[in-house]
């Protein structure tokens, strides 16, 4: 049924995404879907890389990683932004896209009131992209 999977990740918080990282490699193994993490990054030195591409190198490291444990088919992107907070919704549905991915599995957190004025992102990608969406709550 779905044949590439696309997982927003952010390198900074990759404990926090453990969660939605488990759901995609078990539904990657079900499906024998392709795995794709994709991550937003400034091209300025941030908590995690000093470029984008040491930025890259780490996550494709990364995705090289999960592939070897969930015996897997991975793949990484990073799309690069001045301002990646403003920037993730539309950089993600641009990736959902580009990447021809037909499932979406990301990290959200549970609802609050102030999602009335800032939805979560998973709520954008659902809405803008043919993908089905799997938000998984910690």
């Amino acid at each position: 049924m779905y044949q590439k999977f696309m997982v927003p990740i952010d390198l900074a918080h990759v404990d926090a995404l453990e969660p939605a990282l488990q759901v995609a490699a078990d539904l990657a193994g079900l499906y024998q879907a392709t795995v794709c993490y994709v991550s937003v990054t400034a091209n300025t030195p941030g908590p995690v890389a000093r470029t984008p591409a040491e930025y890259a190198k780490k996550l494709t490291a990364f995705a090289r990683q999960q592939g070897i444990e969930h015996g897997q088919q991975t793949e990484s992107r990073v799309l690069i932004s001045h301002d990646p907070v403003a920037d993730l919704d539309e950089l993600l549905t641009q990736a959902v896209a580009e990447l021809g991915a037909d499932l979406v599995i990301m990290q959200t957190h549970l609802p609050r009131k102030l999602d009335v004025l800032l939805p979560a992102y998973g709520s954008k990608v659902a809405t803008h992209t043919n993908a089905s969406v799997f938000l998984v709550r910690s």
